[in-house]
């Protein structure tokens, strides 16, 4: 029997549950020739023994499975290339371009290592998010590695884990005793902070009058810690930041979130430095600032570099000065290793941070030269384009 990648959605209209149980039974022995009692295979698949009884009868009358004795079956498919580990992996959002690259990355190096990977879908959902938990605590796989949004969900989930004695890794959000990958936030946000400060010291002579920080405060600490430290660099890099008049705003990490939050505070006139948790919140803004034709009163900041944000840096006239990278198309390497350390026993860090870099007009091409292949997709709004990173 062939292993493969499996993907199940939280829901999905079309899966049989008892053809997937029933796959269920047969990767249940290792190895060809394996005896397994009733009660082992119980143990293996987590299935009741009325259930699990009546697939094996049926896998039995099918020619699947044979009866090796009284008390024990033995499969009769073959087992080609079996797994070294079963990792599951629940992503934050298939609308993302973000958390499409972690997930396609991951999925690569998965199967270049021979490890198989099953993927639940998050949805950009709390309560998602902790359903398929359960089920891959019910899938008893090796590890999780979990990417969700929401810091108020992230403990439950974490102890979810822990109970079930299986290792889990956390991608951008922090969960409580789970091995955190991804930005060092504070420093991701200090470089974006230093690079709006520099511009404002040359295009402005530094007279700013206004700093808004487009938060996600959904994510908890993850954004704070960003959004602090671009407020930090920005007063490094910016003699007199700290007496301008600062306003942090929920921007919902979309386009249309920013635009929104933009709308409430903009003032004609004002000269606005605007530093953005992520790309979509981002172009929120700039829309906001182009329809008000006051797009020389701003300059903006921000976080991911996705395929959104580098395409408006390469578009001609833009206010986005800059986007602190996280290269998410290479996530799928270092989690990897780090999911094979934590299984096989290695000493692992508490945290694995992934580079950054700023990226900007001028050096875009440079850093993303495959870009210029592609041809560019409309802006991304609403739900759509929420991110975190």
């Amino acid at each position: 029997m062939s292993e493969k990648k499996t993907t199940r959605p939280e829901r999905d209209d079309y899966l049989v549950d008892a053809v997937v149980r029933a796959c269920e039974l047969l990767r249940a022995f290792e190895s060809e020739g394996e005896r397994l009692s009733l009660k082992e295979l119980v143990t293996r698949t987590g299935l009741t023994s009325s259930r699990a009884f009546r697939l094996l009868y049926t896998l039995e009358r099918s020619g699947l499975i044979e009866k090796a004795d009284s008390q024990r079956y033995r499969s009769r498919v073959k087992l080609l290339d079996r797994p070294r580990f079963r990792i599951g992996f629940a992503g934050q959002t298939q609308e993302s371009p973000f958390a499409v690259d972690v997930a396609e990355g991951l999925r690569r190096e998965a199967e270049q290592r021979n490890i198989e990977l099953i993927e639940f879908d998050n949805r950009m959902s709390a309560s998602t998010a902790v359903r398929n938990a359960e089920e891959l605590i019910r899938q008893r796989v090796d590890l999780a590695i979990e990417f969700q949004t929401f810091a108020s969900v992230a403990a439950e989930i974490a102890s979810k884990f822990r109970a079930a004695n299986i290792p889990l890794i956390a991608i951008d959000i922090p969960h409580p005793g789970a091995v955190f990958f991804g930005a060092d936030n504070f420093r991701a946000g200090q470089i974006a902070g230093h690079a709006l400060g520099r511009w404002a010291e040359r295009n402005w002579t530094g007279r700013a009058q206004q700093i808004v920080l487009l938060d996600i405060p959904a994510a908890g600490a993850t954004t704070a810690a960003r959004m602090d430290g671009m407020l930090a660099g920005l007063r490094e890099a910016l003699p007199g930041a700290a007496d301008v008049p600062t306003v942090r705003l929920d921007s919902r990490g979309t386009r249309e979130g920013g635009a929104t939050a933009l709308r409430r505070i903009l003032r004609p006139g004002v000269r606005t430095l605007v530093g953005a948790a992520n790309d979509p919140a981002a172009l929120g803004a700039i829309d906001v600032f182009e329809m008000a034709r006051q797009s020389n009163l701003c300059a903006v900041v921000s976080q991911g570099a996705s395929t959104e944000g580098r395409a408006e840096l390469r578009r001609s006239g833009t206010r986005l000065i800059g986007s602190v990278a996280y290269f998410p198309e290479s996530y799928g390497k270092g989690l990897v290793q780090l999911a094979t350390d934590l299984i096989e026993g290695r000493p692992t860090p508490p945290a694995v941070f992934t580079p950054h870099r700023l990226i900007t007009a001028q050096n875009v091409d440079t850093a993303y030269p495959h870009d210029q292949t592609l041809r560019q997709a409309p802006p991304m709004a609403g739900l759509g384009s929420r991110q975190t990173a």
